[in-house]
């Protein structure tokens, strides 16, 4: 390939509805250390190892998105496109290299774009490994919401672009348990467009795991590089958009599952609420125990609906606005683009919107149900609390009746005791019972009497 040039589009969320106005996420900023790293460890170009005293989103070396605020541009430097400086290959050539870092709305876009240093030197799939393009996989950038690495260039009319672009797929991987699939094939701008698609053996549904290649070869003199310059954002943009839509969708999958499991959980213990009601021996503390997680599990419950509810309006968001770039970019290419961008609008798009609906759909009628569940259980625990703080309290009034009126019994007898000038003398049958041991008989008949009087009154109360 000649003008031959690979390009990192990768992005990561800058921050989230969850965090509040002025703040960011944990690692917002992890997109830019990943590439001052890969500046100091593999492509060791000068510009990539200084980016943060370019960035406008860091101050004296230390991230401080403070610096963002009140821009009315998208770009995150105040000089445009960053140099990044050049480096030398053992074959006498250079690669050239040069930066654009963005601030999309609630997103961070770098675009990292690798050439020779002459549009003439040929780069066949050998000379790929100079431009380490092992280094710009997913699993070094970690962007949160995924990377496209694009390559272009330019072929003769008699070259086998298919076979081409499967080998410089493959190349791309080489070395790494990725497996790059074509999935589209099309035409950009009057170039052949070729689409491919390397899951991560351990996260095959995790977008931001997977490696996503797009191959642009001209192959008859197209005026792609002008045409694409001139719809630069509209694309850069629609891979935006494109990552986002099949971010949101895995989000909302997590979030249901999630949401299934507490339904699993709860239902359960619908079960064994049931079993509860219908044994006559259960006990308060039964109760007690199904009510102490439950609340926090129905809140789970709700927060699973509530970020599925966000989801969807997300979804549908960037749905819109990636049709708008795709229309844009259709008529750029003079009412021309790859199919298989509108067949993604027009089906997959559907199917995640209409798959988060069913979602909300299946798990709100629940809701109440768990709502319901926990007052129910609520009131029944008050219910048998106030009755056993009931009866300790007519326990309470009637031993205080008793005991009380018992006292007042004793207090008297004890009064004439001591004018009784008769030795205590022990229990027997041979001995004329004492006074005092009839006094303390009376003093418990008393007690007894009180309190039975007191078992009456609180009765009747």
């Amino acid at each position: 390939m000649k003008n031959f040039t690979i390009s990192l589009y990768a992005f990561h969320l800058r921050h989230t509805l969850t965090d509040a106005p002025g703040e960011v996420a944990t690692d917002a900023n992890l997109l830019w250390e990943n590439l001052v790293k890969l500046g100091e460890v593999s492509l060791l170009f000068l510009g990539l190892k200084e980016l943060r005293s370019k960035l406008i989103c860091y101050q004296n070396g230390e991230y401080n998105p403070k610096g963002e605020h009140g821009r009315r541009t998208e770009w995150l430097t105040d000089s445009g496109i960053l140099d990044l400086g050049s480096l030398a290959t053992t074959e006498g050539f250079k690669i050239n290299a040069n930066l654009q870092p963005f601030l999309l709305n609630d997103t961070y876009a770098a675009d990292l774009t690798l050439s020779p240093e002459s549009a003439n030197i040929s780069i066949d799939v050998p000379q790929l490994q100079h431009f380490n393009p092992n280094s710009l996989l997913p699993s070094f950038i970690q962007a949160s919401l995924g990377q496209t690495l694009w390559i272009y260039g330019e072929v003769d009319p008699s070259e086998r672009c298919d076979t081409l672009a499967e080998k410089f797929a493959t190349a791309l991987v080489a070395g790494t348990n990725l497996n790059p699939v074509e999935i589209n094939q099309d035409k950009l701008f009057g170039s052949l467009l070729f689409e491919y698609q390397a899951d991560n053996t351990n996260e095959p549904d995790n977008p931001a795991k997977r490696c996503h290649i797009i191959i642009v070869i001209n192959n008859n003199q197209s005026t792609t590089i002008r045409l694409a310059e001139k719809a630069y954002d509209w694309l850069r943009n629609l891979l935006c958009y494109y990552h986002k839509i099949l971010f949101i969708a895995h989000e909302a999958r997590q979030r249901y599952q999630e949401a299934r499991a507490i339904y699993s959980y709860l239902e359960k213990n619908i079960q064994e609420f049931n079993k509860l009601l219908s044994q006559p021996q259960t006990q308060l503390s039964d109760f007690k125990e199904i009510l102490t997680e439950i609340p926090q599990k129905s809140f789970d419950y709700t927060r699973c609906l509530q970020d599925l509810q966000t989801h969807h309006t997300a979804i549908h968001t960037n749905i819109t606005n990636y049709g708008v770039c795709l229309d844009k970019i259709t008529a750029i290419g003079a009412g021309n683009s790859p199919k298989f961008w509108q067949d993604f609008l027009n089906n997959d798009c559907k199917k995640f919107q209409e798959q988060i609906q069913t979602d909300i759909n299946y798990l709100s009628p629940a809701q109440d149900l768990f709502d319901r569940l926990v007052n129910t259980i609520r009131a029944i625990v008050e219910t048998q609390q106030a009755q056993s703080d009931r009866s300790l309290e007519r326990t309470i009034q009637v031993l205080g009746i008793g005991f009380g009126g018992g006292a007042i019994i004793s207090g008297v007898i004890v009064q004439n005791i001591d004018k009784i000038n008769q030795p205590l003398s022990p229990i027997s049958l041979h001995n004329p019972p004492h006074p005092f041991y009839a006094s303390l008989l009376l003093s418990i008949l008393a007690t007894l009497g009180f309190i039975g009087l007191g078992f009456l009154i609180t009765r009747r109360r």
